[in-house]
Parts: structure tokens; C-alpha cells; sequence
């Protein structure tokens, strides 16, 4: 994804504008493609007990997201709260999500890693290769059987991009909790290739979720064959860059595993 300094996705680009490494060696593009196919989505939703005041606005972020949605896409929706759950399954119809959503009270812990590690082992029944998880949450884990680095490594080894929404007004949680709720949120989404979001403000929900949907329908696809084709099955790391548009920031997936 491409956007400007006023957080704007740029559209129009051609292939003859980036430039693809693995590693330190420069690659040739041989696929390019800016086509809106039909996305795999899963909403992990923070229904935890500092979200009472939040829900709201939460929920208005949801159906505001929607209102991007492509008639082929396909969503599911992870609850978190005291555990994550899975509470609706893939379906067609953001209507049935939403009607969840608006039964959904606020109550318990926050288990944010099992929440995320929950969504992104039920998305390999995804039909779409597109695939991504919106989380919208307001702040640090407390209560997750898996780790951060256990979690990490699980989203390095799939293809979905992660944008997740950190709401940090009003939050009564500890310092080191809320700083290390945000630094999470924003690691898991540079690891996937997308983006966080770190809001003062709870109002400014349901337009970043719309940003959000827009984003995901503006994206370059790039694709090469790596020159290196050892199969080591190491962690190769990937950068993208314009060959021009200094003030444009690219959000991309920074790195792919070799095969064995």
C-alpha cells in the first residue's frame, strides 16, 4: 500500500515505479497487478471490560468497514474477553456480524495474543488468497496462553496482513501494559505488511476503519521470482522501494520464509 503524508492511499502507480529487494539484491518484478479481488476478512473485537465506554464507537467502526466491502468478500468475526471465541464463522453477510456485534456486552480480561492466534489459525479456511484481520482493541494483553514471539512467528509464516485500531483514551491499565499493548499491535501489523493505528480520540473510530477498507481496496500487488533460490528455509527479508515520491510511505510485507 501507498499513501501520502496525509495518510491517503495512492492509486495510478505502475510497475515501472518500485523497486523489489530480497536482501540486498535487487529482483525483477514479474508481476504487478492493482486488482480490488474479493478478501478473506476477520474482525477481532475487544470486548473486555475497559471497552464498556468504547463498544459503541466500536461497533460503528465495524459497519462503517463494511460499507467498503466488495459483494464477493467473505468475513468472520474472534470476540475476546475473558477468552477468545470464535462466535460467527465465515459467512457472506456483514449483517449477521453486526447483529452480533450489537448483543455483545462488555466484560472480563484481555486475552489480545490468543484473540489474534485464534483468528489467524481459523483463516486458513479462507476461499480468497487475499486475507486480512482487523483488530480493534484498546490496549495491552493480560491474560493470553500464547506469547508475543509465539504469535509473531505464526504471522511471519501466513499471508495476512494485519491492521489493527489501538484505542488509548481513558484506558485504566498500567503504563508498561498500554505501552507494551500498543508496541504489539503495531509489531504484528509491520510483520504482515499492514498498518496501526494509535487513537487519542474514540470518535475517530469508524473513519480510520473506513480508511482502513479503502486501503485494502487500493493495493499493489508485486510478485518476482527470488535470483537466490537456495531452499534453506530461512527468514529472507524484503523491501520495496519508489524510485520516486520521497514524501509517500509504502506499507509492505517485509520478508518471506524460504522453502526447506
Amino acid at each position: 500500500t501507498v499513501t501520502d503524508p496525509k495518510n491517503r492511499s495512492v492509486i495510478g502507480l505502475d510497475r515501472e515505479t518500485f523497486r523489489v529487494f530480497d536482501g540486498k539484491a535487487e529482483q525483477t518484478v514479474t508481476h504487478f497487478s492493482r486488482d480490488d479481488a474479493p478478501l478473506s476478512v476477520g474482525i477481532v473485537f475487544d470486548s473486555s471490560g475497559s471497552m464498556r465506554d468504547k463498544l459503541g464507537k466500536s461497533r460503528e467502526a465495524v459497519a462503517q468497514f463494511f460499507k467498503t466491502a466488495n459483494p464477493e468478500d467473505e468475513f468472520f468475526l474472534v470476540e475476546f474477553s475473558d477468552r477468545a471465541r470464535l462466535t460467527v464463522p465465515f459467512t457472506t453477510s456483514p449483517a449477521e456480524i453486526q447483529n452480533r456485534l450489537l448483543a455483545t456486552q462488555s466484560q472480563g480480561k484481555t486475552p489480545l495474543l490468543d484473540a489474534v492466534y485464534t483468528a489467524v489459525q481459523y483463516m486458513k479456511n479462507a476461499r480468497h488468497p487475499r486475507r486480512a484481520l482487523l483488530v480493534i482493541s484498546d490496549g495491552g494483553d493480560n491474560d493470553s496462553r500464547f506469547t508475543a514471539s509465539e504469535l509473531r512467528n505464526l504471522v511471519r509464516e501466513t499471508d495476512v496482513w494485519i491492521y489493527s485500531i489501538g484505542i488509548y483514551e481513558h484506558t485504566v491499565m498500567l503504563p508498561e501494559q498500554e505501552a507494551s499493548g500498543q508496541h504489539l499491535l503495531a509489531a504484528l501489523a509491520e510483520d504482515t505488511g499492514g498498518r496501526e493505528f494509535a487513537l487519542r480520540n474514540v470518535r475517530e473510530l469508524p473513519d480510520v476503519a473506513e480508511r482502513i477498507g479503502l486501503e485494502l481496496r487500493n493495493q499493489y500487488i508485486l510478485g518476482f521470482t527470488p535470483a537466490d533460490q537456495e531452499r534453506d528455509g530461512k527468514y529472507h527479508r524484503v523491501q520495496v522501494k519508489l524510485v520516486q515520491g520521497k514524501n509517500l510511505h509504502i506499507s509492505a510485507r517485509p520478508g518471506y520464509f524460504a522453502p526447506h
